[in-house]
C-alpha cells in the first residue's frame, strides 16, 4: 500500500513544472529539510537568466519612452502556434501595465464588417509613452482570410495595395513600428498541436483551425510570398524570426526591439545583438522563397 502511494505521489510529481525563472532563482539555494532535489538543465538555467537580463532592460525602455514620449507598435504575425502569444507575454510581463497594451482582437462584428478595414485597429494604436503589441493584426487579410475563405480576392489585393500606405502614415506620425513573422516548420507545428490536446493549460490554445493549418499549409505559403513581395518596405520593413526554438525566438525578437531603440544604462550592442541564424530580414526571406518556390518542401514556415 505504502509503495502504491509512493509511486502516485511521484507520478503527481513528475507532471508538476516549475514557472520559468524558478530556476535561476534558487540555483544556489541551500539544502534544507524542507526542500527537494530537482534536476534541471543548464540550457534552462542560462535561458532564465538572459531572460531576466532581457526584461530589465525592456524596463529601462520603457521609462525613457515614458520621459520623452516615443510610441512603439510591434505586429506578430506567423502560422498557428508559431510562437507569438509566448513571446509577447515575456515581453510584457514585468513591464508597468498602465504603458503597456496587448492586443487580440476577435473576428469583426456587422457593425466593424461595414467600416473601412483598418479602422477598428486604428482606436489601439499607441498614444505617448505607450508600448502596444498586436497578437496577431490587420495582416490577417494577407494570409487567413484568404486561405480560409473570409475575403474576397478583391479585398486581399486591395488591402496589399493600401497597407505599405497606411503604414507609411503611422511611421511618419511617429510610431516606432515593428513587423515581426515567426516562422516554424510544419513538424515542429505539428508537435506543438498535438501536445494542447493532452496539456491541460492548453486547452485554451485549442481551435477548429488547427487542423486546417496543417491540411493548407502550402496555401499559407504562397500568401506569404504576396505578402512579403507587397509589404515588405524600407520605412515598415518585416523582421523574420525562426521559431522552432520557442525560447531562441523569445529571446532574439527581444534583442532585435532593444538593439533598434535608444534608452538610457543600455547595454553593449554585443550583448544586445540579435543570431542571424534565428532572426532575417524580409528582403533575405523573400530571396529564399524565390529560389525555392518550386521546391515546397525547401520553404520554411
Amino acid at each position: 500500500m505504502a509503495k502504491k502511494a509512493k509511486k502516485q505521489e511521484k507520478t503527481e510529481d513528475e507532471n508538476i513544472r516549475l514557472a520559468e525563472g524558478t530556476a535561476y532563482k534558487n540555483s544556489d539555494g541551500k539544502k534544507g529539510e524542507d526542500k527537494i532535489a530537482v534536476w534541471v538543465s543548464k540550457s534552462q538555467i542560462k535561458y532564465e537568466k538572459e531572460l531576466k537580463k532581457l526584461q530589465i532592460e525592456l524596463m529601462k525602455l520603457q521609462m525613457t519612452m515614458k520621459e520623452n514620449g516615443e510610441k512603439v507598435l510591434a505586429i506578430f504575425e506567423g502560422r498557428d502556434a508559431a510562437g507569438k502569444g509566448g513571446t509577447i507575454k515575456r515581453f510584457t510581463e514585468h513591464l508597468n501595465p498602465r504603458n503597456t497594451r496587448v492586443v487580440a482582437l476577435a473576428k469583426p462584428n456587422e457593425t466593424e464588417m461595414t467600416q473601412w478595414y483598418f479602422q477598428r485597429y486604428i482606436a489601439h494604436l499607441p498614444s505617448a509613452g505607450e508600448i502596444v503589441l498586436f497578437d496577431r493584426s490587420w495582416y490577417n487579410r494577407a494570409m487567413v482570410e484568404p486561405v480560409m475563405g473570409f475575403c474576397t480576392d478583391e479585398q486581399n489585393k486591395r488591402f496589399l495595395k493600401d497597407v505599405p500606405m497606411f503604414e507609411e502614415m503611422l511611421v511618419k506620425n511617429g510610431i516606432k513600428l515593428f513587423k515581426f513573422y515567426f516562422s516554424v516548420s510544419k513538424e515542429v507545428q505539428k508537435e506543438r498541436f498535438e501536445s494542447r490536446k493532452t496539456d491541460l493549460l492548453k486547452q485554451y490554445k485549442l481551435s477548429p483551425i488547427d487542423n486546417l493549418a496543417q491540411k493548407y499549409w502550402d496555401q499559407y505559403s504562397i500568401r506569404k510570398f504576396q505578402m512579403l513581395s507587397e509589404t515588405n518596405r524600407t520605412i515598415a520593413p518585416w523582421t523574420i524570426v525562426r521559431s522552432d526554438n520557442k525560447k531562441q525566438a523569445r529571446l532574439n525578437c527581444m534583442k532585435f526591439v532593444l538593439s533598434n531603440m535608444e534608452y538610457r544604462d543600455k547595454l553593449t550592442d554585443e550583448e544586445l545583438r540579435p543570431s542571424p541564424e534565428i532572426i532575417v530580414s524580409g528582403i533575405d526571406e523573400l530571396k529564399h522563397m524565390e529560389e525555392n518556390l518550386m521546391q515546397p518542401h525547401e520553404l520554411r514556415g
